[in-house]
């Protein structure tokens, strides 16, 4: 049995989207952005927690797994980013993104929390470092869908300062679409409803909701893997668990302190 704590699904209450595996209400407030993510892969390994617990931010505590610490590498693309009540601008709102992350939790509130998030756009890059408190990074970074179905993703980080870091896999679905149980493996490592941030001293978080990942098994084949090494993680081996998703509908909030 995992170490945090699995709640029933209020579907369709309290603001939260019908279908949704959120667990507890949204912001009062309104979403203030909305986009729409494509082509995702996740890719998880499993790190020793003391090699995380330095990278945390007061007040978030790691999350666990039997245990077990997992990090993941996730590439994918975006398109349709767009503020509330504005429409969404091709030139900007549409680019490549790929995170290396870890799980933690703060105010019984699981969620994601970032060792970087590689961009191809530099607009977003800079708004979102602003906005949002997050490690994002320029890259160079590339997709390419093969006539059999595969994906072929690359992304090099070039941000100035940054840690040296290259992705570079070919992927793709492999099974059926399916919903995570709400007691299983699957369902923890990627129904997370929030992600945490820091700035100036302050631990942040940001919500996010959105229909239930429309999962599929995948497979992965990789050619190069040093995205997370400028952060003292070694992803050695294959990925032990592998997810690929087709699209899915997000919207986000603004970023609140935590209160530690």
């Amino acid at each position: 049995m995992h170490d945090s704590l699995v709640r029933a699904r209020p579907v369709g209450r309290f603001g939260v989207l019908a279908g949704s595996g959120r667990w507890w209400p949204t912001p009062r407030h309104p979403w203030v952005m909305h986009m729409q993510w494509h082509d995702l892969l996740f890719a998880h390994w499993t790190v020793d927690p003391d090699v995380l617990r330095p990278h945390l931010p007061a007040g978030l505590e790691l999350d666990l797994w039997d245990g077990q610490a997992y990090v993941g590498v996730v590439p994918f693309g975006m398109k349709g980013v767009r503020g509330r009540g504005l429409p969404a601008v091709p030139s900007t709102g549409e680019f490549l993104e790929c995170n290396v992350r870890t799980y933690v939790t703060a105010e019984d509130k699981p969620g994601v929390f970032f060792f970087s998030l590689d961009a191809e756009s530099r607009l977003a890059v800079r708004a979102a470092r602003w906005s949002f408190g997050l490690p994002y990074f320029d890259a160079e970074m590339a997709i390419d869908h093969r006539t059999d179905g595969a994906i072929d993703y690359s992304t090099r980080r070039t941000h100035k300062g940054a840690p040296a870091g290259e992705f570079k896999a070919t992927y793709g679905p492999s099974g059926d679409v399916f919903r995570a149980e709400a007691e299983s493996l699957d369902f923890w490592l990627t129904e997370r409803y929030c992600l945490y941030s820091s700035r100036g001293g302050s631990t942040l978080r940001a919500e996010i909701d959105h229909q239930s990942w429309p999962l599929q098994r995948a497979v992965c084949e990789i050619q190069a893997n040093t995205v997370a090494e400028g952060f003292g993680l070694h992803l050695k081996g294959p990925p032990l668990h592998l997810h690929f998703v087709r699209f899915l509908d997000v919207r986000a909030w603004l970023v609140e302190r935590v209160q530690i």
